[in-house]
């Protein structure tokens, strides 16, 4: 019997970036050795977590084909996407694999009606060229986010909120009927009142509709409600994944426990902060030799200096931490 293809597979994902110029360069490996995978058959909301400047972003983007990873393997349905050619593999990915971006309002070019977009989206992936099939295509979409057609028609973006205009980012999305979604921080623009609408959109998306959601922010809060397993991620490292009330409730890697500490319950009107007394020694951590962690581990022991981690399995997570390698 065969292996199971998984939906999405990510092996040792490097992704090295030369900064400064003439003879003052470094490398920062911005994404440093990543694995995980989504399994096909089911549907979850995967978290990457992590303050700024933690390589998520930059994950994400290689996942789209935004960027070229320096090395490692993205499967997608048994298929290598940094080898796709030819346009029709590719538009086959981008219908299967849709970007949500955090700011709708750069999403919509302000002169420009906002269901021309949702008209080019149609067209242009060959779902529909008649205008009553068009518009049947736009309003299934837009009725899966709890809008109708005759509500964004003729519209600009500035008629819209924040929310609304972001729910019209997902059902634009939703138009390809895409088996994943990558939604990088998509509540960090919209008000409190809102988050919970938009995340309980996506955990609706999952359950009813089977979609895979790759869920990126810097908010525990969020991600408790709405994940299934969580990846915490430090200075382009993922120190501890696995699923999210294990590790959000009993965290391993002491990173972790510094976020969680951070939100001391889940609760959805407290906020993680992105930043945590933890911007000065950035360049430096990228560029440790050992754990990147070290400098402000309050477990810190020599070997962590000296050498990077191995990943170790404890109860379901897996956790990169000398602590637990005894």
């Amino acid at each position: 019997m065969g292996q199971e293809i998984k939906l999405l597979d990510i092996k040792n994902l490097v992704k090295v970036f030369t900064i400064g110029s003439g003879f003052v360069k470094s490398r920062i490996t911005a994404v440093d050795n990543v694995s995980f995978d989504l399994e096909s058959g089911r549907s979850e909301i995967f978290t990457l977590a992590g303050e700024s400047g933690s390589g998520k972003t930059t994950l994400a983007r290689i996942i789209l084909g935004f960027i070229e990873p320096t090395s490692g393997k993205i499967l997608y349905k048994g298929k290598n996407i940094t080898e796709i050619k030819g346009r029709k593999e590719e538009m086959w990915f981008m219908r299967e694999v849709q970007p949500i971006f955090q700011n709708p309002f750069e999403t919509f070019n302000p002169l420009k009606k906002v269901d021309s977009y949702l008209y080019e989206t149609v067209v242009n992936y060959g779902i529909a060229n008649k205008r009553e099939d068009i518009n049947s295509a736009i309003d299934e979409a837009l009725n899966l986010v709890g809008i109708s057609f005759q509500e964004i028609q003729g519209r600009y973006p500035h008629e819209f909120s924040g929310g609304q205009l972001q729910r019209i980012s997902i059902a634009r999305a939703l138009i390809t009927k895409p088996s994943l979604l990558i939604a990088d921080e998509p509540v960090s623009m919209v008000d409190a009142s809102l988050k919970m609408s938009i995340c309980n959109l996506f955990k609706d998306l999952k359950e009813k509709q089977k979609v895979n959601v790759i869920y990126i922010t810097h908010d525990l809060a969020t991600s408790y409600y709405v994940s299934d397993r969580i990846a915490i991620m430090f200075r382009g490292t993922i120190v501890e994944i696995g699923p999210v009330e294990k590790i959000l409730i009993d965290p391993k890697h002491p990173y972790t426990k510094i976020l969680r500490d951070s939100v001391p319950e889940p609760d959805p009107e407290k906020r993680w902060k992105e930043k945590i007394k933890l911007s000065s020694f950035e360049e430096r951590e990228f560029l440790s030799i050992g754990c990147k962690f070290a400098d402000r581990c309050p477990y810190v022991m020599d070997i962590c200096k000296k050498e990077a981690p191995n990943d170790i399995i404890l109860d379901g997570v897996t956790v990169k931490c000398h602590l637990y390698s005894s």
